[in-house]
């Protein structure tokens, strides 16, 4: 196990490149200095500057090219189709800054399609929430979602711009299993308002309901820009399918 001077100085590294693609001092497709540059510059061992690098590499940071250098990658959000993550973690991990736009917080009353997929009955009511999170100012997610407040209550009564629907939803109503249905469309105006996408641009939407109690705590459709999201998944021999 590293010691505990040795692994502050490995982080060191990071957030001083993270701070710099923030910035904008470091933009996609620019070297970013090398091992004997941080070295120099930071006073670490070169060992610890090519920890920095492989995992910020690794993390999709960075691009590492054999004898031409290190350069920053297109930074694209990366997320497991089978794993309900919150959004804001999954952006300030790659080092962007997140905030929320709050579109709409209220009680409907549930349509027979709506009642259908969140397991109630028609007219029963539904806490809706529709939201926009943001990286480095730029829409990344719209989010609208119809919770049960007989599964989940409170729902409403959150300032989402300091707690997530996942977060309260986590603590609320612990995540028994998930259903996931993943499409590609072209979105209503709305949603390519609301995502500043481009005419005829397209963008994927995420249907999710999560369960909690034997219930159906949630049901959300997560809408992304096709240019600035993508899922990504591993599969190891022996998974479950």
């Amino acid at each position: 196990m590293p010691a505990p001077e040795a692994a502050a100085r490995y982080l060191q590294v990071k957030h001083f490149i993270l701070e710099r693609i923030a910035g904008g001092a470091l933009r996609a497709g620019e070297r970013v200095p090398s091992e004997n540059e941080l070295t120099r510059a930071l006073t670490v061992s070169r060992m610890t500057a090519n920890r920095a690098l492989r995992e910020l590499a690794a993390d999709g940071v960075l691009v590492r090219v054999a004898g031409v250098g290190t350069f920053v990658a297109e930074q694209r959000v990366h997320a497991h189709p089978l794993e309900v993550r919150n959004i804001a973690d999954e952006i300030r991990a790659r080092g962007h800054d997140y905030r929320v736009k709050v579109i709409a917080l209220e009680t409907v009353s549930a349509p027979r399609e709506l009642a259908e997929r969140c397991g109630v009955r028609p007219g029963a009511p539904l806490d809706h929430s529709l939201l926009t999170h943001f990286a480095d100012g730029l829409p990344l997610q719209v989010e609208e979602r119809y919770v049960n407040p007989q599964v989940a209550p409170g729902y409403l009564r959150n300032d989402f711009s300091r707690t997530t629907p996942h977060e309260f939803l986590i603590r609320v109503a612990p995540l028994q299993r998930a259903e996931h249905t993943v499409r590609a469309l072209l979105p209503e105006a709305r949603i390519r308002r609301l995502l500043k996408l481009a005419p005829g641009e397209a963008c994927l939407l995420i249907l999710r309901r999560t369960f909690s109690h034997g219930r159906i705590a949630s049901v959300a459709d997560l809408y992304h820009p096709g240019s600035r999201y993508e899922l990504a998944a591993t599969v190891s021999r022996g998974s479950n399918p």
